[in-house]
């Protein structure tokens, strides 16, 4: 009887033991699967904020963008080109008077890009007056694009060089806008001058200088295109003295507000420093187009 006690007894202890185990290992297994969610949550929350912050450095970079362009705006013009006398005037008082404008035309036929050059170097500011017939080939849009770049204002000088004045008001149309045209595709912008060229203009041509919004000019002097100043000394002493005496200019045609015309030509090119060194030792300063009230 008590071996049969005892028998039952330890039964009753090892079932109960079993029991007890396979009761813990779901516990177990419960709280592998509690961590492994939490780590996999963790993971997940990482992963979230990676995002977030390339976000905010994107928000950041598009904040600096807006800074440049407003420090970019341009300046508020101070100056305006006289429609009587083509100088350059000051728009109000206070303003520095003892400026030129330095202006290149024919461009860009053989020197126009090493002018450029040498005027960045001197910190010279300048209007390239461009012929479409100089800017068929990939080379010469380059260049154009390259002066543009360097900050030169780049304006209408026609297509073709035409007289304008010896043309219908349909060519006179053509040569002026087909020009703005090629020019926006080469520069992505459309002059905002105009001088036609040997300063022959129509009324039609004001119009249409008008509805394109640019300005008209011709210039106050200027003796490259003459032969007698086809040489680097003879047209540095010209251009800084105003003065043409074997074209029947005697007298000086320098004053303040002087509107300067140049050409794209060899002689003119290896004149640059001399006339610029020699105009400034007289107290001039040369102004930027980008001053210059435009419509």
């Amino acid at each position: 009887m008590k071996k049969l006690l005892i028998l039952i007894f330890l039964s009753t202890f090892v079932i109960g033991c079993s029991s007890n185990n396979q009761s813990n290992e779901p516990q177990e297994n419960e709280q592998k699967d509690s961590q492994q969610v939490e780590e996999e949550n963790d993971d997940a929350t990482v992963e979230d904020e990676e995002p977030i912050e390339e976000e905010m450095e994107e928000d950041e970079t598009i904040e600096d963008d807006v800074e440049e362009e407003e420090e970019e705006e341009p300046a508020a013009p101070q100056y305006e080109i006289s429609q009587e006398t083509w100088s350059v005037v000051p728009l109000e008082e206070g303003i520095n008077e003892n400026v030129l404008l330095f202006t290149i035309d024919d461009a860009p036929d053989n020197y126009a890009l090493e002018m450029a050059k040498t005027l960045k170097e001197l910190e010279v500011p300048a209007i390239f007056f461009v012929n479409g017939h100089f800017l068929h080939t990939d080379e010469q849009k380059e260049q154009l694009k390259e002066i543009h770049e360097m900050g030169f204002e780049i304006s209408n000088h026609t297509y073709n060089h035409v007289n304008l004045k010896k043309v219908d008001t349909n060519s006179q149309r053509e040569e002026i806008v087909s020009l703005n045209d090629l020019v926006e595709e080469i520069i992505g912008e459309r002059p905002k001058f105009f001088r036609a060229p040997h300063g022959a203009n129509t009324d039609f041509v004001a119009e249409v200088v008008q509805e394109e919004g640019m300005v008209m000019m011709n210039w106050t002097y200027g003796y490259d295109y003459f032969e007698p100043y086809m040489d680097k000394e003879k047209i540095a002493e010209a251009m800084i003295t105003g003065e043409g005496p074997e074209v029947d200019v005697p007298y000086s045609l320098l004053k303040p507000g002087a509107n300067l015309l140049m050409h794209d030509r060899e002689w003119t090119y290896e004149a640059i420093p001399d006339i610029v060194n020699g105009l400034r030792d007289q107290g001039y300063e040369f102004v930027d187009p980008k001053l210059i009230k435009t419509p």
